[in-house]
């Protein structure tokens, strides 16, 4: 992966189609996007709630190590004050996802204005950090409704989900996050955390699991 040259994008993209369901497999985000077909052995890697300090340094280190692009899903409020963190996930080559401002716990009770702020702001930050305009939206803990798709859709985002969760939030051990991972298939999009605490779990469990899913012939791609 190369440091990738600041986009001349627009902070807010123009708004696109709402999306009924948001995307869950590497086949619904090219259906919603009109990307480029991924290769029949591809996965994606998301890593959510950062950027943190200690732990997304680290995992950058992995990440280049057995050179994995990833998907940066990044909160505005850990941006603010960890501006050279979130910096060095760009100069290294990764993708950013906007996951609101403020991590809310329940997305899809707060008002339309409500949502839209979390969104703009997080988006404002994150373009003024770094210099890209973030295209994809993840909501806090996967909770959707068609209030928030369609405020997701008017800030031209597409809402981004995934299919494998291992729940490394909640630290269930190295070992379960690592049967979770491994379980990964073709099409998959992988979900892990950077941030939100403690990410010791996270971090030992990735050491085992890109190696290995590598080894099988999985080939990870940028989103």
């Amino acid at each position: 992966m190369r440091s990738r040259q600041p986009e001349s994008t627009r902070v807010t993209p123009p708004p696109v189609a709402v999306q009924r369901a948001p995307i869950f497999t590497l086949a619904q985000y090219r259906k919603a996007t009109g990307a480029a077909p991924f290769p029949a052995d591809a996965i994606a890697l998301t890593i959510d709630d950062g950027p943190h300090p200690v732990w997304t340094p680290k995992i950058l280190k992995l990440l280049d190590r057995y050179h994995v692009p990833a998907m940066f899903c990044m909160i505005g409020n850990q941006v603010l004050g960890h501006e050279d963190v979130a910096k060095m996930v760009t100069a290294a080559g990764h993708q950013l996802a906007n996951h609101t401002w403020s991590h809310p716990g329940v997305l899809s009770k707060r008002s339309g204005t409500t949502i839209h702020r979390e969104i703009l702001r997080a988006q404002e930050k994150i373009h003024d950090t770094t210099g890209y305009a973030p295209k994809l939206f993840r909501s806090p803990g996967g909770v959707w409704s068609p209030k928030v798709l369609r405020q997701v859709a008017m800030a031209g985002l597409f809402p981004l989900d995934w299919t494998n969760d291992p729940r490394d939030w909640s630290r269930p051990g190295v070992g379960r996050i690592e049967h979770a991972m491994l379980a990964a298939r073709p099409g998959q999009i992988l979900l892990c955390h950077d941030g939100g605490g403690d990410r010791s779990q996270t971090y030992h469990a990735l050491k085992t699991v890109l190696p290995r899913l590598k080894a099988r012939g999985l080939r990870f791609v940028a989103l």
